[in-house]
């Protein structure tokens, strides 16, 4: 893999620009009933194809995107996951987002990457703020959420009229959490 396009590494996986042999996989992750369920349904096949197709051309320039998430194992794209930015109630917040394909689906992998997005958010980034629009009754992404240091913050309305639970977590919040990990890691009580 040509480590130019690499965003990160975890454990498992990659997150890295899109290449044009992404563009099935997500295809296929975004057209998925199940898999969208929580996100607004299935996207249009041809739709997703011409956005991806024109990704494609040029796939580093936004700052802030969604990128093709590789499992080191396999080579295979098992998710579609990173940052957007979103208007949130006149105001402009960061979106942290992770989309697992239904194949993949219980093995971590959602959790894992949305650990490192986050970190790399707050170290290589400087954000300080991050936030997820979880659907009401989305219990795997709420979970993640609060694995990840997001707390609940309130119920918003977006527009549209479609309700989302706030969840947020600060770059301030993160580093204790992160002071804290280190220690136990390296022994200290």
């Amino acid at each position: 893999m040509e480590e130019s396009l690499i965003i990160l590494e975890t454990e498992r996986l990659i997150p890295r620009h899109q290449q044009p042999s992404d563009v099935a996989a997500l295809v296929e992750l975004w057209s998925d009933p199940e898999v969208t369920d929580h996100m607004g349904g299935p996207r249009e096949r041809a739709q997703l194809l011409s956005a991806f197709e024109e990704t494609g051309t040029c796939p580093m320039a936004e700052t802030y995107d969604l990128w093709p998430v590789v499992e080191k194992d396999s080579g295979e794209v098992v998710g579609h996951c990173g940052l957007l930015e979103k208007e949130v109630q006149q105001g402009q917040e960061i979106e942290l987002i992770f989309v697992i394909r239904r194949a993949s689906w219980g093995r971590g992998y959602a959790t894992e990457v949305a650990r490192a997005i986050k970190r790399h958010a707050f170290e290589r980034l400087v954000l300080r703020r991050l936030i997820a629009l979880i659907e009401p009754g989305n219990l795997a992404s709420e979970r993640v959420a609060i694995k990840v240091g997001m707390r609940l913050e309130k119920e918003i309305v977006r527009p549209g009229g479609a309700l989302r639970l706030l969840y947020v977590v600060e770059a301030a919040d993160d580093r204790g959490t992160a002071w804290a990990l280190a220690d136990r890691r390296c022994g200290a009580s």
